[in-house]
């Protein structure tokens, strides 16, 4: 490919990263490489400063009280804000999307300011917590194939007016509200309930937010066999009958 080089970041592995989602990092790593993008990758601990030279940010799920500690931590620092303002790409999963909206309710039951990167807040749901496989359909903008993957949240996310569904949905419950929509995005920050890890499933989004990164519009095509049976593997789970 080119000589551009890649500045990956992945945002306190140390308080959110359930559910194998440092898979992400791995999968945005590997498939830079494997289009011979150079990659310095950065695990960015919580008592460590944000750095806002990074290209890529990932953050991912976690508990009610880490969630709680990271958004304050990631408040006071202020570092994915001033990177985003800089260009930088953000994706977010479970825990992590919710810190980057405005508000989301912590371990304490109060609500907890977030980041304000995207327009959503989320509050709690009070009927049985959202678990299962999910399909949903990316939206046309990005150009993507179906999201797959894993969701186990208690969580209610409302969309603003400034961002849109990153996915609708054909089965599962994503953002909870009832209205068939999954996930969030902006121009450069991206949000979801999926785990699975996602990009495992969905190696489209990592070379989405490559493309976003290096601003090209097309990448090499790489060998996507494992994925590809992977992904079929639980989109046949989820549309079986129950």
């Amino acid at each position: 490919m080119s000589e551009s080089s890649l500045r990956l970041v992945w945002v306190y592995p140390d308080l959110l990263s359930t559910y194998g989602d440092q898979g992400n990092a791995l999968v945005v790593e590997r498939r830079a490489v494997q289009r011979r993008v150079p990659v310095t990758r950065v695990d960015v601990r919580s008592d460590h400063a944000v750095p806002t030279s990074g290209d890529i940010y990932l953050i991912g799920g976690g508990e009610d009280r880490p969630q709680r500690l990271a958004a304050e931590r990631l408040r006071r620092d202020g570092g994915l804000n001033r990177a985003v303002a800089n260009g930088a790409i953000v994706f977010s999963v479970c825990a992590g999307y919710q810190i980057l909206g405005h508000e989301f309710i912590n371990d304490l039951g109060r609500p907890e300011p977030g980041l304000g990167l995207l327009d959503v807040v989320s509050t709690r749901g009070e009927g049985d917590r959202c678990v299962g496989d999910v399909l949903a359909d990316i939206d046309p903008q990005l150009g993507l194939p179906p999201l797959t993957g894993f969701e186990n949240h208690q969580g209610i996310t409302h969309l603003g007016p400034t961002t849109r569904p990153l996915a609708r949905l054909r089965v599962g419950r994503g953002n909870g509200t009832g209205d068939g929509t999954e996930g969030a995005f902006n121009d450069t920050v991206f949000g979801t309930y999926m785990h699975g890890p996602v990009m495992a499933r969905n190696p489209h989004i990592a070379d989405l937010l490559i493309k976003l990164a290096l601003d090209v519009n097309a990448l090499p095509p790489v060998d996507d066999q494992w994925y590809d049976a992977l992904r079929a593997e639980r989109i046949a789970a989820a549309v079986q009958p129950a």
